[in-house]
């Protein structure tokens, strides 16, 4: 699990922008009950059933299982800061477990909230690509499973939110130039308006942290999944362009004050000797915007990504090979951070 994300490569369409798509699946089994009404012998016999057909799948990625059970606190978290796992399942009860890929790219929980909950992440603006995959292991799942399906209302899921096609479609983008001229006030009002969701780096609950910004579809009842994806289609280009001119303008009017503050940041960062994980957020989204304009020569976007996700608790905590507290965790992120710019 030490091998790199596939949505932290930095590569895809308009990866400067636009850091990975997603596309989620919620599906449920129809002979047994809701996660919410299954008592103890009932999620052992799912997660049983399931992770058997998850190993015997006639095609598609070689799929390594984790037993969510018997994962350290220390684990979970790792597992949530990878986006492999959600909170939920994190901090669930009884038998319950995560399929991931080798390259991270496809992970299927069992025992969330739903029986199953699959999902497909890229780096880039891809959802054609995640749709793709995402459709292909759902047949493949549904070749030996019965799912619980309506006529009249589609997939049927624990919240009726999901109910329909099930899908969750995301985009999560960095917008550090909305942010910085205070744009980004008109694309969240816009984009709640067209019934999109927006969200932080963690997905629900969680801020918008480093000006990254995820963007999802609220419905499933009543659209396609071809319609929901193409929705984001329609909507995440005209959020991409309207960066692009932020950020020229931003360098054609105040390129010394964007030139400092990008140096104070990449400054800040080499010389720290304690850190925040909050303020490490906040200085590598100007370093990445650096990058991302060409004003940064020695970094790449792949680089910056996984100091964003490495300097994440539970990933200082595994580099290092000790359980450290808040204050150790600061100084620690700080010393990492000295090594790895040093490097670059």
């Amino acid at each position: 699990m030490q091998t790199g994300c596939e949505w932290l490569r930095g590569t895809g369409p308009d990866a400067e922008i636009v850091v990975s798509s997603r596309i989620r699946l919620a599906r449920n089994l129809a002979q047994f009950p809701f996660i919410s009404r299954a008592d103890e012998p009932t999620r052992n016999d799912l997660e049983k059933l399931l992770y058997e057909k998850l190993q015997d799948l006639p095609a598609g990625p070689r799929l390594s299982y984790f037993d969510v059970r018997n994962l350290s606190d220390l684990d979970r978290q790792f597992l949530m800061e990878r986006q492999l796992i959600s909170k939920e399942l994190a901090d669930g009860e009884g038998a319950r477990g995560v399929a991931v890929d080798q390259g991270q790219s496809v992970s299927v929980m069992i025992n969330e909230e739903d029986h199953l909950r699959m999902q497909v992440v890229r780096s880039g603006f891809s959802l054609d690509e995640c749709w793709k995959d995402i459709d292909q292991l759902d047949d493949a799942i549904e070749e030996d499973v019965t799912y619980a399906f309506s006529e009249d209302l589609g997939y049927l899921t624990a919240c009726p939110t999901n109910v329909g096609t099930g899908i969750r479609v995301s985009v999560m983008l960095h917008l550090p130039a909305l942010h910085m001229t205070k744009e980004i006030q008109k694309v969240l009002g816009a984009l709640q308006k067209i019934s999109l969701a927006v969200r932080g780096l963690y997905g629900e609950g969680s801020s918008a942290s480093g000006q990254f910004f995820q963007v999802s579809n609220q419905i499933t009842l009543g659209q396609s999944e071809q319609q929901i994806i193409d929705k984001l289609h329609e909507v995440v280009p005209n959020i991409i362009s309207y960066e692009r001119r932020v950020r020229e303008a931003l360098l054609k009017d105040n390129r010394a004050k964007l030139h400092d503050q990008i140096s104070r940041a990449t400054g800040i960062l080499q010389k720290a000797q304690t850190i925040s994980s909050e303020e490490t957020m906040d200085l590598l989204s100007s370093v990445r915007l650096g990058v991302s304009l060409g004003m940064l020569d020695d970094l790449d976007l792949l680089s910056v990504n996984e100091l964003f996700i490495h300097t994440q608790p539970s990933h200082l905590q595994k580099i290092r090979g000790e359980s450290l507290d808040s204050g150790e965790r600061n100084a620690a992120r700080a010393a990492y951070l000295r090594l790895r710019l040093a490097e670059a």
